[in-house]
């Protein structure tokens, strides 16, 4: 029903927020992660949100990029991941950690969220691995959707190739995925180096 708000943020709690639109303030849920992101109150804010309407609720969910907002939409059709579960998730680890942890069958990195038992973990990956892509994970904001470059894709490969040599010396998929997305890829870098650098970031 609504792409998004874009008003003044008037409220902040952990899991929800009021957004005033038009002297009209709207309740919103969000994950920990999202309203640890927010600016102070009475600052504008552009929120994209879910609409969830069932006979007796009305209940938007939010999320400060497009990208959480997809990932939130795969997530809560899994059965036994509602919007809750979705939100519990996306509060424990970002969007492209969760994409590594389902490619890479991590259920234990999933399972840290409250309320997300091993088999739920387990489903979520069984049911999104053919729904999710390294590229989508990898490709960062400095790559517009749309525009990759063929330098970009061999920068994908030797991050995926640093992944793998992590997530091999016992890290998880997403904790390996994150350190990775922190190396500045310079001319000449290779799989070793983005390794390396990685590692310094591991903690």
């Amino acid at each position: 029903m609504y792409a998004y708000l874009k008003g003044t943020l008037e409220e902040l709690a952990e899991d929800n927020i009021v957004v005033e639109v038009g002297n009209i303030g709207y309740n919103i849920k969000v994950s920990t992660t999202t309203a640890e992101l927010l600016p102070p109150l009475g600052n504008e804010v552009k929120i994209y949100t879910y609409t969830l309407v069932r006979e007796d609720a009305f209940s938007l969910y939010g999320f400060l990029t497009r990208d959480d907002l997809e990932i939130f939409k795969k997530l809560i059709t899994v059965n036994g991941i509602g919007p809750k579960g979705g939100l519990a998730i996306l509060s424990v680890m970002s969007a492209d950690a969760l994409r590594f942890a389902i490619m890479a069958g991590d259920a234990k990195s999933i399972a840290k969220a409250p309320g997300i038992g091993s088999k739920t973990a387990e489903r979520v990956i069984l049911d999104l691995r053919d729904k999710v892509s390294p590229e989508d994970a990898l490709r960062g904001p400095e790559v517009p959707v749309g525009a990759a470059s063929a330098a970009a894709g061999v920068d994908n490969a030797m991050k995926r190739e640093a992944i793998e040599a992590l997530t091999a010396l016992g890290y998880s998929a997403s904790d390996a995925a994150a350190a990775v997305r922190k190396v500045e890829m310079t001319d000449g870098i290779t799989v070793e180096g983005i390794l390396k650098a990685a590692l310094k970031f591991m903690y």
